[in-house]
């Protein structure tokens, strides 16, 4: 009976012991980690206007249609866009319900930036990402569109190109992926230019 108590002590003692350290002084070294060494990724890389208003963030897409702003990926998360949804279409290739899809893309993408029948279209500009929530575009797919948001906008095309320029990601590392677009802080920044002049 003794060894039994004994037995019982020591696995409630472990217990505990695990707990306070799995629950939580390694989350709290963790928490404090990120809070030193990354703290605005930890935070969510949220975008913030001068006066405190979360305007986004870097890392999520968000729907934008109007001619003025560049158009991100099509996204299949929820309704466009809902970070609860985030999904892709989960069609494969031989889907025709995707092809038609793509088809239409196609076909708008070319009306709205002015481009003739035989004029290629980038891939990201028709295709959803597998999250459906992501904020880039590649740099064809932006150069595609400066037409019309500088003649929506009435901007300067000089200005526009700029500003696309300003907020293109390299490479991670210098040698991983490829460039991108971020559109949520490339349309805030145009935002901003505009209220400026």
């Amino acid at each position: 009976m003794r060894d039994f108590f004994s037995e019982i002590r020591g696995a409630v003692v472990a217990t505990l012991v695990l707990a306070a350290v799995c629950c939580g002084l390694y989350p709290l070294v963790v928490y404090g980690i990120g809070q030193l060494a990354f703290r605005d990724k930890a935070n969510g890389s949220l975008i913030a206007e001068k006066d405190g208003t979360v305007r986004g963030s870097t890392l999520l897409g968000q729907g934008f249609a109007a001619a003025k702003y560049f158009h991100p990926r099509p996204s299949a998360a929820g309704n466009g866009y809902d970070a609860a949804g985030s999904s892709g279409s989960n069609l494969g290739p031989t889907s025709q319900k995707l092809n038609d899809a793509i088809t239409e893309r196609v076909a708008a993408y070319r009306a709205e930036n002015g481009l003739s029948a035989n004029d290629s279209v980038p891939a990201d500009a028709v295709t959803g990402s597998g999250s459906g929530l992501d904020p880039h575009i590649s740099p064809r797919n932006a150069e595609l569109q400066i037409s019309r948001v500088t003649k929506a906008r009435s901007l300067g095309e000089d200005k526009v190109r700029e500003l696309v320029r300003q907020n293109t990601d390299g490479r991670d590392l210098g040698v991983f992926g490829e460039p991108g677009v971020n559109v949520v802080k490339l349309n805030l920044a145009l935002d901003s230019a505009a209220a400026s002049r």
